[in-house]
């Protein structure tokens, strides 16, 4: 089943727009979900996740998401809800929501104001409840054996990814703040421009160590 739906602008990781609840969902597990859709929406934004399609473990539940134009439909389903028709519903929603005035997207400042748009996240997600209508056993069944070539990783490894970045740069903001190298002004140029690049290395470093363990866990 479909559980969480939200579609972002990529540009700044801003929500949109999100579908109707579920009322037999519990209140504080769907605040859960909706944060950690919220998460992996901005880190779309910063491009530290793919910018075309990819598909994200949780527990007994994966994300999954694709990106088309600058907009990122995201939902949230059951690890046993077919992936193949969760991104047919995600391609759904973007045909959709290209027939909407596109002048409005770039004109919102506050997060899930587009309000028109969940409605139409309601009424397409009823179309994929069940999974065993004439119409979505031939989505299915088309195409049966061509494999969806995209990106699975765990959340928990895409979250600490993004702690240690976190704790790097606070390290080098603090380092550089505390120490007595910087009261020159001069300095403090040279700092203020190669700090950034040093930032990108390092975290280039960590996603490339952490690529090497990931690789060597699937050996």
């Amino acid at each position: 089943m479909v559980k969480v739906t939200i579609i972002g602008r990529v540009s700044d990781g801003m929500p949109l727009a999100q579908g109707p609840r579920l009322h037999e969902e519990n209140n504080d597990v769907l605040t859960t979900y909706k944060k950690q859709a919220e998460f992996i929406l901005k880190e779309i934004s910063l491009q530290a996740l793919p910018s075309n399609k990819m598909t994200i473990l949780l527990d007994h539940h994966c994300f999954n998401y694709m990106v088309e134009n600058g907009i990122c439909y995201l939902t949230l389903c059951e690890s046993s809800y077919p992936r193949k028709l969760a991104f047919h519903y995600l391609q759904d929603l973007q045909q959709e929501f290209e027939r909407l005035d596109s002048s409005l997207v770039d004109r919102i400042t506050k997060p899930y104001t587009f309000i028109k748009l969940d409605t139409i996240i309601g009424n397409i997600r009823k179309q994929y409840v069940d999974t065993r209508t004439q119409a979505n056993l031939s989505k299915l069944n088309a195409h049966r054996q061509k494999d969806l070539d995209i990106a699975t990783e765990e959340l928990s490894l895409i979250t600490e990814r993004r702690r240690r970045i976190e704790m790097m740069e606070r390290m080098m903001e603090a380092h550089i703040s505390t120490s007595p190298i910087w009261e020159s002004k001069r300095l403090e140029i040279i700092a203020l421009k190669w700090t950034p690049i040093t930032i990108l290395l390092v975290v280039a470093s960590v996603l490339l160590w952490t690529g090497l363990i990931l690789q060597d866990d699937f050996r």
